[in-house]
């Protein structure tokens, strides 16, 4: 019983990193129809951005406050710079993901020019340990939890009970018609990639805090088990991304404890199979197979 209280603590953290990651991801696509799997390089680059900040000696959450408006701005930047360039010649949607993997691959390689393929751990000390209901867990991960939930309970208020949270859920079910009902595109698209940059860089930070050490491709490695989340879910569902995110994390930290810890991302991917099986758009998509990205 221990070894599995354990595995649930450890799930829930990673659930947590997991829901935030995710629900970043499945935001901005709910919105503009992008798959974007450049996700994870934005993850890498905030996160050395908050590196930069910690060992100069900035405190570990103010650096991750401040890498995620930079990964806000950096998201932003690659829409107007790429994304939205292609969208609006008229690019096909696999054409799009292409683009995206092009656009990751760049910003990897960028990264690892820079910092080298050496392992950066942050100024930062776990804190006293908690043993709640024989989970034990560290003040730095119930910190992460905490931020995790604050995030999630701000992002479902913000879709459910405000006007931009109303705009983005219009353009995310048929984008032509909002904008006739006087829809400011152009702003809410950029909105939904700044959102989406600012969980990068937060689920980027608590990221390598949970693994202790990280590198050039770290993100990009685990934007495997964010889209695992998210279509889980169904991918445009904030929800279904966290119930995703809740789903993969225990199953792989419980898999880790009683199997193969090497063996987590094939858990993630098993649990998928198994419930697209049963439910080929996910848990709570809604959203059209027919719409065109927006830009």
């Amino acid at each position: 019983m221990g070894v599995l209280m354990s595995a649930i603590g450890f799930g829930i953290v990673t659930a947590s990193i997991l829901a935030v990651s995710s629900v970043g991801f499945t935001l901005q696509f709910s919105v503009t129809n992008v798959f974007n799997l450049s996700f994870g390089s934005v993850m890498t680059g905030t996160g050395f951005i908050a590196y930069a900040l910690n060992t100069s000696g900035v405190s570990i959450w103010a650096s991750m406050a401040i890498g995620a408006l930079c990964g806000g701005v950096i998201s932003v930047a690659l829409n107007w710079l790429i994304f939205g360039r292609f969208i609006r010649h008229g690019i096909s949607r696999f054409g799009m993901v292409i683009v995206t993997i092009a656009t990751g691959l760049i910003c990897d390689n960028t990264i690892q020019a820079f910092v080298g393929p050496t392992f950066y751990a942050y100024n930062a000390q776990p804190g006293k340990a908690f043993n709640l209901a024989g989970m034990l867990l560290t003040g730095q991960e119930l910190i992460i939890i905490v931020i995790a939930a604050v995030m999630m309970t701000a992002t479902h208020v913000g879709l459910k009970s405000t006007r931009l949270g109303a705009a983005m859920r219009g353009l995310s079910v048929n984008a032509s018609l909002a904008r006739a009902c006087g829809v400011p595109t152009r702003r809410v698209v950029a909105v939904a990639w700044f959102a989406s940059g600012v969980m990068a860089g937060i689920g980027s930070v608590a990221l390598f805090l949970d693994t202790s050490t990280f590198a050039a491709t770290t993100g990009s490695q685990f934007l495997i088990m964010v889209i695992a989340a998210a279509v889980l879910g169904g991918v445009g569902s904030a929800e279904g991304a966290v119930v995703g995110a809740l789903v993969v994390g225990l199953a792989t930290e419980i898999t880790a404890a009683y199997w193969n810890p090497e063996l987590k991302d094939v858990v993630a991917f098993v649990v998928l199979i198994l419930v697209l099986l049963v439910r080929p758009q996910g848990m709570f998509s809604q959203l059209s197979s027919e719409r065109t990205a927006v830009g």
